[in-house]
């Protein structure tokens, strides 16, 4: 039976945190602590309503091409907008959109080419801000992720200076789907979550001796933090913070320092997980969804040994961008994530109340969403995809 034809409300049981330990060479299940999440999400429904009934009034700021990911600067009108086919770009509200020289070459085709950028401090002396950026390469093997730091000068002729490379994914495989490639600075300024995806390939998901499928925790230096659940089997290993996970377009810290990501399911079955410390999620030996071929993938309750989702979705929404929202503007909002559906074509509301996820809001945008961002006043701001992907504000109503 296929995952979108089942309603589950099992409870999953609690399962102790616990190390086994692994070799380098191990690519066994077991080498990852495991646990369950609370109630699995009963359904994975979530019916979209029209996007006129929204508290938020819409307004065209810009157009790009294969817009990807946004970044504020903080204090200043400006923002970063990468486009996938690999040029970066400095917006500033009432003012031009100019090309930002430094750019590193990416990889473009398929889902890869330049992907995300976001800001890690507040601007140097001299006015430049330091930034990390992500993008799809070719190297030996075929083709991965990559991440750099460097700084930006906004203002007139922007550029990339200083960019140094930190991280490469391990291994780089043939094919061009699913480099995941979203980044997050961790509350305490001093670490960098990565997102990875499987690339396609399935088991690399479950393989510790690579950062495919992974969440990958690494120092700012591109060195690995001692105290990482794996940090003493070495190599990629050491990098690894959890594992299980397929294609995560999405990863944001909420203000109480709670790590999010969201992830693709293969046909349905779309996630929202808390990204916990050696955690396996379980893909691709579980999932709320199946192979695209329609071969059954077991679904979550049948293994409860391995993380279950916070939220699925069923059908999928193809889930992109993600951001955390305080409700500053919105009465009956309160604390909230805020994601783009590509398939779903929506913008969709999780309301966070006491540590846990709920299913809010689906708008339906008319439009491929592809990232969600909040600038500093609280305004919320959308990149819808594709060649004539536009710069939305939205603002609230009256």
């Amino acid at each position: 039976m296929t995952a979108h034809l089942r309603r589950f409300a099992l409870p999953l049981l609690a399962v102790p945190l616990t190390l086994a330990a692994c070799s380098p060479a191990d690519t066994s299940v077991g080498d990852a602590a495991t646990a369950v999440g609370g109630e699995i999400d009963k359904t994975g429904a979530h019916p979209a309503v029209p996007v006129a009934s929204a508290p938020f009034a819409i307004t065209e700021i810009a157009q790009f091409n294969q817009p990807w990911a946004l970044a504020f600067l903080p204090g200043t009108p400006f923002a970063l907008i990468t486009e996938k086919g690999g040029r970066m770009l400095l917006w500033e509200e009432g003012g031009a959109v100019q090309p930002v020289s430094g750019v590193p070459a990416v990889a473009a085709g398929g889902q890869g080419g330049l992907g995300d950028i976001i800001v890690l401090g507040p601007s140097a002396a001299d006015g430049k801000v330091p930034v990390a950026l992500s993008w799809a390469a070719e190297g030996d093997g075929g083709f991965g992720a990559v991440v750099a730091t460097a700084a930006i000068n906004p203002g007139q002729a922007p550029a990339l200076t200083d960019l140094k490379i930190i991280w490469r994914a391990t291994p780089f495989v043939g094919g061009r789907g699913h480099f995941g490639h979203r980044l997050a600075l961790a509350p305490d300024g001093k670490h960098l979550f990565i997102a990875t995806g499987e690339r396609q390939k399935f088991d690399p998901s479950q393989d510790m001796t690579g950062t495919l499928g992974k969440m990958v925790r690494i120092k700012l230096d591109g060195s690995t933090p001692s105290d990482n659940p794996f940090a003493d089997k070495g190599g990629a290993t050491a990098q690894i913070w959890s594992l299980g996970h397929r294609n995560p377009l999405g990863l944001v810290f909420d203000d109480s320092g709670t790590l999010w990501s969201h992830e693709m399911g293969p046909a349905h079955g779309d996630e929202l997980n808390k990204v916990e410390r050696a955690a396996n999620y379980g893909y691709p030996i579980v999932s709320n969804g199946d192979h695209y071929d329609g071969r059954d993938i077991p679904d979550h309750p049948t293994r409860p040994e391995f993380r279950a989702p916070d939220l699925w979705w069923n059908p999928a929404i193809s889930p992109a961008g993600l951001t955390f929202h305080s409700g500053q503007g919105y009465p009956g909002w309160g604390k909230s994530l805020l994601m783009g559906g590509l398939s779903g074509k929506a913008l969709i509301r999780i309301a966070l109340v006491d540590g846990k996820a709920s299913k809010a809001e689906r708008w339906d945008m008319g439009a491929r969403v592809r990232e969600v961002d909040v600038r500093d006043d609280g305004s919320i701001w959308v990149l819808t995809d594709g060649p004539e992907g536009k710069l939305l504000k939205l603002t609230p109503k009256g």
